[in-house]
């Protein structure tokens, strides 16, 4: 039964190739878009976790974690919060989104920072160039961004309808992989004295959990968040999300499931005397119908075999000449592995009766 169900998708070896192809690149969709979106926001929000602190202090009424809030902290609350017991510094950042036409998503993320502050709790050191300096319009990019853009030191990027002169590059990457000095968004959003957040290191010996209580204690208005539930919060944001990838998995699986359809129902009509042979000879109905099952199956595993290692090529690409992350889930592909399945058997149910269904002497005398 196996050789036969081989030796059929061996006869046209060229609509085979092509019915894996087209069934591996509805998995590909599927691995990509999915990875690309949980793996950009995964990667922001380990960038975001990576500053050094361990407490997020944002105003009251704060919604989302996409830069589009307005400056509202007064940076004159830093000195306060840092005489909560248990904080060691509270450093003042400003984050905003700017229009880019570099950018795949249309918008870029800024962090204004005073940078001598920033640096030291984050731990960043100036790889190349200098850093900015406060008030014009300078900034500073992670090694990696700079390299995959292939921009150098002193070139300009558009920020805010101007140009921005690029001064420096730094190490490691934490927040946003742009950065301004905070005078400078400060006058631009016409919002002098004013932060997004600040980040808030705490003392050896205390614990995030016991500082934020006392933050929260002390600041009752305000939000207080852990950088280490930044994950977390960032996947659970865009609620609208995971409706999304929904779709494309279900329409990813039905475009399987017409390609396995149509290439099985055309082997059925071409294998109609082939068919006949079969019945012939005794094959039974239940046999002839699960070797075409068999052989739509195979399809569908050459299919999702053909899209888990074209998404793994895809992943070294984007992390060797993008900044994108594509994150690929142990359950998602398995989650891919049973759709290809279900798609295969779904595709193949037609064609398969429709061959059980053929009267031996027509497929005989079938041209």
């Amino acid at each position: 039964m196996n050789s036969l169900v081989f030796s059929n998708m061996l006869h046209r070896p060229a609509r085979t190739a092509v019915s894996i192809i087209g069934i591996g690149i509805g998995i590909l969709l599927i691995i990509v878009t999915v990875g690309l979106a949980n793996g950009s926001l995964r990667e922001r929000a380990k960038r975001e976790a990576n500053v050094g602190a361990e407490i997020m202090f944002r105003p009251s009424g704060s919604m989302g974690l996409t830069g589009s809030e307005v400056l509202r902290l007064p940076v004159t609350m830093g000195p306060d919060i840092e005489k909560v017991e248990g904080v060691a510094a509270a450093v003042p950042i400003g984050q905003a989104s700017v229009s880019s036409k570099e950018g795949i998503t249309g918008s870029r993320l800024l962090d204004g920072v005073e940078w001598e502050k920033y640096a030291a709790v984050a731990g960043l050191q100036v790889t190349h160039g200098r850093k900015f300096v406060d008030g014009k319009d300078e900034l500073m990019t992670d090694s990696a961004w700079l390299s995959t853009r292939k921009e150098k030191i002193g070139d300009k990027l558009s920020v805010y309808d101007r140009d921005f002169e690029i001064v420096g590059t730094y190490e490691p990457s934490a927040g946003a992989r742009v950065k301004i000095p905070l005078s400078t968004m400060q006058t631009q959003l016409g919002a002098e004295g004013k932060a997004s957040a600040f980040f808030v290191k705490v003392k050896e010996g205390f614990t995030p959990q016991t500082v934020g209580d006392n933050l929260h204690a002390k600041f009752p208005e305000d939000q207080i968040i852990l950088t280490s539930e930044l994950e977390e919060l960032y996947m659970q944001g865009v609620p609208a999300l995971n409706v999304f990838l929904n779709v494309v998995i279900g329409v990813a699986g039905a475009i399987s499931a017409l390609i396995i359809l149509l290439t099985m129902y055309t082997t059925v009509t071409e294998r109609t005397r082939q068919i006949g042979v079969l019945k012939s000879l005794g094959m039974s109905k239940t046999k002839i119908a699960w070797t075409i099952v068999q052989e739509a199956l195979l399809l569908s595993l050459g299919g999702i075999a053909f899209g888990v290692l074209a998404t793994v090529g895809l992943q070294y690409a984007f992390a060797k000449w993008t900044t994108l992350t594509v994150a690929i889930d142990p359950s998602l592909v398995g989650t891919i592995v049973v759709v290809g399945l279900i798609s295969g058997m779904i595709g193949a149910l037609y064609p398969g009766l429709r061959a059980a269904r053929l009267d031996a002497v027509e497929a005989l005398n079938y041209d």
